[in-house]
């Protein structure tokens, strides 16, 4: 494949190139995968109005998310196990997110830690926390994400139990993976990707690995992290992190209005509309169907953000229209890094930006800020 054009050729060259335990694992949903689908397809019933002869020069999508100076309202989203997408993978995805001028956001789950990212990058990346019931353990990421000049901690609240992915059940992927006989005949069929595991250190939790008492394998691992998920988590725990905490904080996981008015009066900056890419409650609402509720309860008093099916700058313009300061992609840039690594995660970033800045400007704007559900098809979207 020698011109890559949207986010779907890089999804297919990724799939040749990742081992199938490991891009199953990014490219699924829950149970019958029904809002891992919806969340892409809502986007696309949603039509844009087209403007013609208007100023169309001096065009700009850079804005703030909480504060922070961004080249366009995307983010990159945490992301468990990025580093078995392409070795060294959360490193490479800072780097390109660093360069391009929006936010990369390292999952607690990750294969590098945060000190790696930290290492080999030059500005403040976020961090995503989850709650598990080890506090000292919360606390001592924490204070590393601190340590580590974190811009913004993302903690996300709609993973207390894990949800049912059937591929990952039927691939044999735990920590450590099953090495079956299907599965090593699929790895040995991915030689780029496994030259590159072979050439680094990585390959295991680097958040946790050697930071948990007890844990210091990937074996251990496993038997630590099925017990570590706290269903008891609540708002109480929620006010602790924040104070503990002390910086930006954003709470993701949100897909019902009640919720929203939680995290509303709980004092984070922004809470990311999320329904965790349909890999969690299959039949939830799609994301972009929840969000123009949510801001309409909450969105004067809380900054408002989104992720879950964007794949195109166009779809980041429909939910910046609907009331979304700040899009998160995840397997969008996923796929981008399986396929090409670093300038894969480039690439996503640049043809997002480039649909984005086209698709405002045939809608007849040369500003992000001027651009509101205005451009949509009345009837096309949802209310």
């Amino acid at each position: 494949m020698t011109v890559i054009t949207c986010v779907e050729d890089l999804r297919r060259l990724a799939q040749k190139r990742v081992p199938r335990m490991f891009y199953d694992y990014a490219d699924s949903g829950s149970w019958t995968e029904s809002t891992y689908r919806a969340n892409e397809s809502d986007f696309q019933a949603i039509k844009l109005r087209q403007r013609v002869a208007v100023n169309m020069e001096g065009r700009s999508t850079a804005t703030e998310m909480v504060g922070v100076p961004v080249a366009m309202p995307v983010a990159l989203a945490p992301t468990g196990l990025t580093g078995m997408q392409h070795a060294d993978g959360e490193i490479l995805a800072a780097q390109a997110a660093e360069a391009f001028g929006v936010p990369f956001t390292l999952s607690t789950m990750s294969i590098c830690s945060i000190e790696d990212v930290a290492a080999r990058t030059s500005k403040p990346f976020w961090f995503q926390l989850y709650v598990m019931k080890d506090r000292g353990f919360i606390g001592s990421l924490i204070d590393r994400a601190k340590a580590a000049n974190c811009g913004a901690l993302v903690l996300t609240l709609d993973l207390q139990i894990l949800g049912q992915r059937h591929k990952d059940l039927k691939n044999g992927l735990s920590a450590p993976p099953k090495l079956t006989l299907p599965n090593l005949i699929n790895m040995a069929s991915k030689p780029r990707w496994c030259l590159n595991m072979l050439a680094t250190p990585r390959r295991q939790f680097g958040n946790i690995v050697g930071h948990v008492k007890g844990v210091g394998d990937m074996g251990s691992l496993s038997e630590w992290t099925a017990k570590q998920f706290d269903p008891q988590l609540s708002w109480d725990d929620v006010q602790w992190i924040r104070e503990r905490w002390g910086g930006k904080l954003i709470l993701k996981g949100i897909i019902d209005e009640e919720d929203a008015k939680l995290a509303a009066q709980s004092g984070a900056d922004a809470l990311i509309v999320s329904n965790h890419g349909g890999r969690q409650l299959d039949g939830a609402e799609s994301s972009i169907r929840a969000l123009p509720r949510i801001v309409d309860a909450v969105g004067e008093r809380i900054e408002v953000h989104m992720d879950g099916g964007i794949r195109s700058g166009q779809d980041v313009l429909k939910a910046w229209a609907l009331g979304a300061r700040g899009c998160y992609i995840g397997r969008a840039f996923l796929y981008g890094l399986g396929a090409m690594g670093r300038p894969g995660v480039t690439r996503v970033l640049e043809m997002m930006h480039k649909e984005l800045d086209i698709t405002m400007a045939f809608c007849g704007h040369r500003r992000l800020a001027a651009v509101d559900k205005s451009i949509l098809l009345p009837g096309s979207y949802p209310t």
